[in-house]
């Protein structure tokens, strides 16, 4: 049986923006410096959205095995010297 075309994937023909909203140009104006409290909503210039890539970072290399590796290099846990188990005396 197949999947309706309405119910799938949301995402399939959404575009990126290219242009603000007129309260995100209105925000950026202002972290610029160049929007005045009685200036105008109306006719305010266009600002292209900027298309923010983000790579991601590699995984760190198999947490699972670092854990081994940890463990691995870790010496023996073995008690000091001075803290060892003292042997009971024979009669």
């Amino acid at each position: 049986m197949s999947i309706h075309p309405s119910l799938g994937a949301a995402v399939k023909g959404k575009q990126a923006k290219s242009v603000l909203k007129r309260t995100e140009r209105i925000k950026y104006l202002m972290n610029k410096g160049l929007w005045k409290e009685d200036s105008k909503v109306f006719g305010l210039p266009k600002i292209k959205a900027v298309r923010i890539k983000i790579k991601k970072e590699k995984a760190a290399e198999k947490p699972a095995e670092e854990g081994a590796v940890a463990a691995a290099g870790a010496p023996a846990a073995t008690p000091a010297p001075d803290q060892k188990a003292k042997a009971p005396a024979k009669k």
